[in-house]
């Protein structure tokens, strides 16, 4: 028995100037399942869903909801609805309170003439926080006292109601540990399920995708190449037929590195010394010249802390973050000394949005490029001209404003300033969040690339199939404590380690 049509895309076109971002469009979106949509970034999966729920209108098409016409004139709109989107990066309000979040736009709820019963909303908002499973949210705090992963749960929270009939999840999973993915996954089946809701599935996860939906749409360039369904999607060549629409040839076998080689320099690059912040007591870790350290565990574990301190991003209770001999403790101290970072936190910290690919690009090589106090404007076009090349950005040019970007050209952005910059030292936290597996591919390479070439890196990652891949050492966290390292070997298994994250 066919599932029974909720929303209707037809012939839906979508152009930003010279770019088309969809071509001509159709896709049908059924009561009661999972749907994938996967593709390349920039394949226009979000351009879709965004439209579907009222962040931006397309070019030429028509939608239909529950039969009738659908032109949403914003989310607010779309989500009283019945259409909610829980988008990929951060999407909360600062410097107001958690119950505040969740009902914005909804204060008049708990209103009388006028006064908002602030007792009445967060006594709600409690309720809900509890009935999702995040009772560890406050609905009084204020909303920065809590991680990227929290934020993103209080979205959901928010997102999700009784009236709720689609729910468009973009890349949320990217930014949630084990404990919240588990949470979103028994919500999304919950919907579809049992309530007979529509479940839009956004993921450049294959073991994800495959295990969680019902039926994968692939997107390339657009268009739709593919669509999936049933036994297809548990066929034994689903994966390798996913890739090739994906990318429209074959991915080669080589992904992670292939070598056992652990050798580096002797020459420490990066050391921590006896690093206290919070609940971390006395850290120490010595990263060397053509070397990858893993850091693995939960999140929550502390390692994402780690990574702020080695930028000089975290005031330090005790201890030293030393580089050729000199004390870090600023990121201008960091950037000069020829340490780069790469933020999980992309839209607030590794990125200036409402700025040019360029602008972003060169900001950290200004000093390498000006010639007294004059920098020569062709000198910043050729050095992000060059990187947008060897990255394969997808925009029209350099001018082109970063907040117009897919999210995983948004993370190719992050790698090429420091690429362009040339650092020596580079932290990574979880690079690959949010990227296709052929940019993953090239990441990988890339990263290859770099210790062979001496530079130092530490890769902080909730993935263990990366860290196995990549790292010559890894180190597990837990609780704010190392409880192991690894080094690598053809024989680690997740399952050796997964004991000492949890």
């Amino acid at each position: 028995m066919e599932r029974e049509t909720i929303i209707e895309v037809k012939n839906m076109h979508k152009a930003f100037g010279p770019t088309i971002a969809l071509k001509d469009v159709n896709i049908t979106f059924r009561k009661g399942e999972i749907r994938g949509l996967i593709g390349e970034n920039g394949s226009g999966k979000s351009t879709v869903t965004s439209i579907i729920a009222g962040m931006q209108n397309a070019t030429s098409g028509e939608m239909l909801y529950k039969g009738e016409t659908w032109k949403p004139h914003s989310m607010v709109e779309a989500q009283k609805a019945g259409i909610s989107m829980i988008l990929q990066e951060a999407n909360t309000i600062s410097h107001v309170t958690v119950a505040q979040n969740i009902f914005a736009g909804r204060e008049k709820e708990f209103s009388k003439c006028g006064v908002i019963s602030m007792r009445k909303m967060n006594k709600a908002a409690d309720e809900l926080l509890q009935k999702f499973g995040v009772g560890h949210i406050k609905a009084s705090a204020p909303i920065d006292i809590y991680n990227f992963e929290d934020r993103k749960l209080i979205e959901i929270v928010r997102c999700v109601s009784d009236e709720t009939e689609v729910l468009v999840v973009d890349e949320t999973t990217t930014a949630l540990s084990h404990e919240g993915r588990r949470i979103l996954y028994k919500l999304i089946h919950k919907l579809s399920e049992e309530d007979n809701k529509c479940v839009i599935f956004i993921s450049h996860d294959m073991d994800e995708i495959l295990e969680h939906c019902d039926v994968l749409t692939v997107l390339r360039d657009g268009d739709i190449v593919g669509e999936l369904g049933g036994e297809e999607m548990h066929a034994s060549d689903a994966v390798k037929r996913i890739r090739y629409l994906m990318v429209g040839r074959e991915i080669g076998e080589k992904y992670y590195r292939e070598d056992y080689d652990t050798s580096h320099s002797d020459e420490v690059a990066l050391e921590l010394e006896d690093i206290t912040i919070g609940n971390i007591k006395h850290f120490n870790l010595k990263l060397h010249k053509g070397e990858i350290v893993g850091m693995g565990g939960l999140s929550g574990c502390g390692m994402h802390e780690i990574g702020r301190v080695c930028y000089g991003l975290e005031k330090l209770a005790g201890g030293r973050v030393l580089r050729n001999g000199g004390e870090i403790k600023t990121p201008l101290q960091a950037i000069e000394s020829g340490i780069g970072y790469i933020s999980k936190n992309r839209d607030t910290e590794a990125l200036i949005l409402n700025a040019s690919i360029k602008d972003n690009i060169v900001l950290p090589s200004l000093t390498h490029l000006s010639h007294g106090t004059f920098i020569n404007p062709k000198d910043e076009a050729k050095m992000a001209n060059d990187e947008i090349e060897k990255f394969r950005i997808k925009c029209n040019n350099s001018r082109q404003w970063v907040s117009t970007l897919s999210g995983g050209n948004k993370q190719k952005v992050s790698f090429a300033k420091w690429m362009a910059k040339d650092s020596d030292v580079i932290i990574m936290d979880c690079p690959t969040r949010g990227v296709d597996i052929g940019v993953k591919q090239s990441m990988y390479s890339l990263i290859e690339y770099l210790k062979e070439q001496g530079k130092a890196i530490l890769m902080i990652s909730e993935e263990l199939s990366e860290l196995i891949g990549m790292a010559d050492k890894m180190v597990i966290m837990k609780d704010f404590e190392v409880t192991k390292e690894f080094m690598r070997s053809p024989e680690l298994k997740q399952t050796d380690i997964i004991e000492y994250m949890i």
